[in-house]
């Protein structure tokens, strides 16, 4: 007899997971499938990180590392913070974990008590309605559509905020939508948090460095909120390191030790060498980071005007990232051989069946007359995938 927790019937699967591994179920049959499902740099890790992870391992760095990290990783991450966006950190205010999604959830389940609101702009990554379900909390969704460039106004944040709200989670540069928040719309945002007290701002800037227009810019530079704001950052996707699973915080003290204590208690230090890899990604040659972004930006270039070729959809310039999220509720209704596309998770599904191109449906990411398409591949993927993507909506009626 199966008798799972409540707690974990309650989750949805990852459907940016259970995409990729459709995906790689066609390939093993043989089928050329082109895969744009998935949130991860083409890219290999840099040499000059891999080798400072060899030396750890010859250095013999092979045993349990502090639970909130070693502290020549959380000095680095402070003199980025310092050097890149000008905020001011001490070590105890960083803790380092598996991966920003641990960093994520280990802020959620901090701060969030039972049925506490949690303010969403939707589009939303897939994960943190998710996390909040952990918490016992309540997600509260707020939508902005593709006129908006996918971006919440103050009015809808203040409109949305209760006396149960405990936080906004707000992700810029945006994954599903690949949207940026400019400085002025974020102070927008702050000038409304600064009324309510007892909201936290859980910024997940992890796309940080795949910015398009010169400079990132962080919830945690206004003063008037920054005793409330948590960063979450990592390694992952500007370094092109998504399997060293090396995320981190930076928050008030009170909060970096509650996860620290939560940490401690259910995974302890992430890897060793994963670390000192990190430790090479922030201190050593930058310009593995410029010319992956200067890729990023070309392939966003390319999609852009493929899909905008493409009658029936509707497409934005995103401004980082590497995702493109384009409108398709002009094809929800149709059929193909007698089969209706009723939802855009059922286009996704048809664009892999006939088109052999593997996306998302925005169903999961709280925008239902949408897909993602990740342009995290090569330009000639890129381009044969749309070509084949148009061909596919051509047959729809």
């Amino acid at each position: 007899m199966e008798l799972l927790s409540a707690r974990l019937t309650a989750l949805s699967p990852s459907e940016t997971f259970a995409m990729a591994q459709k995906s790689n179920e066609l390939k093993a049959q043989g089928i050329d499938v082109i895969n744009m499902s998935v949130g991860e740099p083409d890219f290999t890790t840099p040499v000059h990180i891999k080798e400072a992870a060899k030396q750890a391992i010859d250095d013999n760095f092979s045993f349990y590392s502090p639970v909130a990290g070693f502290p020549d990783l959380k000095k680095a991450v402070c003199e980025k913070l310092k050097n890149e966006n000008d905020l001011e950190y001490t070590p105890a205010q960083i803790v380092v974990s598996g991966g920003a999604k641990q960093s994520l959830c280990n802020v959620i389940l901090s701060i969030v008590d039972k049925d506490e609101e949690v303010i969403i702009p939707a589009p939303y990554w897939v994960s943190y309605p998710e996390m909040v379900k952990l918490a016992e909390g309540r997600s509260v969704f707020i939508y902005a559509g593709i006129e908006k460039e996918f971006k919440i106004t103050p009015q809808q944040l203040e409109d949305a905020i209760t006396p149960r709200t405990k936080a906004l989670i707000l992700c810029s540069p945006s994954n599903p939508t690949g949207s940026v928040y400019t400085r002025d719309e974020l102070q927008a945002l702050a000038d409304v948090l600064e009324k309510h007290k007892n909201v936290y701002v859980v910024a997940d800037e992890i796309y940080e460095h795949i910015n398009y227009i010169g400079k990132h810019e962080s919830m945690a530079q206004f003063d008037n909120i920054r005793d409330r704001v948590i960063v979450v950052n990592g390694v992952s996707k500007g370094y092109a390191m998504t399997g060293w699973r090396i995320g981190w915080i930076a928050a008030p003290q009170w909060i970096a030790s509650a996860c620290s204590m939560l940490q401690g208690q259910y995974t302890s230090g992430p890897s060793s060498i994963s670390q000192k890899a990190a430790v090479a990604a922030y201190t050593g040659d930058q310009s593995c980071v410029t010319e992956m972004r200067e890729a990023f930006e070309r392939r966003r270039d390319l999609i852009v005007n493929l899909l905008g070729q493409i009658p029936g959809l509707k497409v934005n310039n995103p401004m980082g990232a590497f995702y493109i999220f384009p409108e398709c509720a002009g094809y929800l209704g149709k059929s193909y051989n007698g089969k209706k596309i009723n939802t855009a998770t059922d286009l996704a599904m048809y664009l892999l069946e006939v088109a052999h191109v593997a996306c998302v449906g925005g169903d999961a990411f709280g925008a239902p007359g949408c897909i993602r398409i990740s342009y995290a591949t090569s330009d000639e993927n890129i381009t044969k995938a749309i070509a084949r993507i148009a061909a596919a909506l051509e047959k729809l009626i």
